[in-house]
């Protein structure tokens, strides 16, 4: 049996220019950090006294002969790309909701390739699993989703990522030290709107304008570097990245009309109103989760503001996907091989 352990990310400026639409033509980059909230997938070979071969357990359990019958298209589209031929009985659990905005799916399919390589007794590096998982994502399953989820969600960290003209990618961690790391992780407040949505349908639109808003996406990509400049300047003082969220919100509700709501819109009017620096939606848009800067002693005001609302204590993830449970099995793989001889 294999299990492993996958970040979600928060995504803090840039989004949008991580789409290939964007970066293959103009170059792109992020800023964005891995977080303690995990996709978890278990794995094992399935013994070979089932009418089924695979049998895969999420928000729905499937048990299939063939992967063409697979329903779950990371499932589906990954068993096929690695060729996985054998019997397999694979389960996730996550530690937040799909559809969310938290780099859900990418770091599924992240955490699905690690744990069959792994299952395989194959090691992949953390720049091949972040590429596979973005070809897998956008080639086989072509969802309308950029590059830097499966990147976050492979290497962990806070880091700048940056998206070349060539497709090339260069990932980037941010160095502070130990205790302006701390103040600036305290600094931010995250709640869940209550709301699902399916990223993909409302990434399509902002995909669509892509050529109509240049200057948005160019000005959102200056913001990375603004923000870098805030976090490494040595002061201590993050004020002005919390304000860098505002100008990066503003922009990113111009991409696309789905991306806000009226819901939306109050619950941050409610937080700037109580104190919060700025803040920005995470994620395509629609729903999902919220992020607020915060100094520390308007946190109960914010939090008292948004009492109808989860608030999701959080802290930085720096190691990425990773194998937590390591127990291979194979007299089960050598049983699967003479049943399939």
């Amino acid at each position: 049996m294999i299990i492993s352990k996958t970040p979600h990310r928060i995504s803090f400026f840039g989004g949008g220019t991580d789409y290939p639409s964007w970066y293959l033509e103009n170059g792109g980059k992020v800023l964005g950090v891995a977080i303690d909230k995990y996709c978890y997938i278990t794995c094992r070979y399935l013994p070979p006294f089932f009418d089924h071969k695979y049998r895969i357990a999420y928000s729905k359990i499937e048990n299939v002969k063939h992967w063409d019958e697979i329903q779950h298209p990371s499932v589906r589209e990954t068993l096929k790309y690695l060729d996985c031929k054998r019997g397999l009985e694979i389960h996730h659990d996550g530690d937040i909701p799909a559809r969310s905005g938290m780099g859900s799916s990418s770091a599924f399919t992240a955490g699905l390739v690690k744990t069959l390589y792994t299952l395989e007794g194959k090691v992949i590096s953390k720049r091949d699993l972040y590429r596979m998982a973005i070809y897998i994502e956008q080639k086989l399953i072509k969802e309308n989703v950029g590059s830097q989820d499966q990147v976050l969600a492979a290497c962990g960290g806070l880091n700048t990522v940056e998206f070349f003209k060539n497709g090339e990618i260069k990932v980037e961690p941010i160095i502070m030290n130990e205790d302006s790391l701390g103040r600036f992780q305290g600094r931010f407040m995250l709640f869940f709107t209550g709301l699902s949505r399916y990223s993909s349908e409302i990434a399509k639109e902002q995909v669509d304008n892509i050529t109509k808003k240049k200057s948005e996406l160019r000005e959102m990509r200056g913001l990375v570097d603004e923000a870098y400049k805030i976090l490494t300047s040595g002061s201590g003082d993050f004020t002005e990245f919390g304000k860098l969220l505002n100008n990066t919100w503003r922009l990113k509700k111009s991409l696309s009309s789905r991306i806000t709501n009226g819901k939306i819109d109050d619950m941050y009017e409610a937080a700037i109103r109580s104190g919060a620096v700025g803040g920005k939606l995470l994620g395509a848009g629609g729903g999902g989760f919220i992020l607020f800067y915060v100094e520390p002693e308007n946190r109960e005001k914010v939090k008292n503001a948004l009492k109808g609302y989860l608030h999701i204590p959080f802290e930085f993830d720096f190691n990425g996907s990773e194998i937590i449970v390591y127990r291979p099995d194979y007299q089960a793989r050598k049983i699967f091989e003479q049943v399939a001889v």
